[in-house]
């Protein structure tokens, strides 16, 4: 059975307890943190260009139309 226990603490409380722990271990909390920071970003990313605007059917015109395009400029 796993417990969960949250504990309100604020900003310089934390900042005093990461200035408690060795070099190491803030490095990988750093990583980490930075880990935390791009996944976000990328989901806000993502979420920006969902669309339903397209389809497979779409997309696969579209290369095929672009594929079509190198052909006919390699060919000349």
């Amino acid at each position: 059975m796993k417990t969960a226990l949250q504990i309100d603490l604020t900003f310089d409380q934390v900042l005093s307890i990461v200035k408690q722990l060795s070099k190491e271990e803030k490095l990988k909390l750093s990583k980490e943190l930075e880990k935390e920071v791009i996944e976000s970003r990328l989901s806000r990313l993502l979420d920006t260009f969902k669309t339903d605007e397209l389809d497979l059917k779409t997309i696969s015109e579209e290369v095929e139309f672009v594929r079509q395009q190198f052909y006919e400029k390699k060919s000349s």
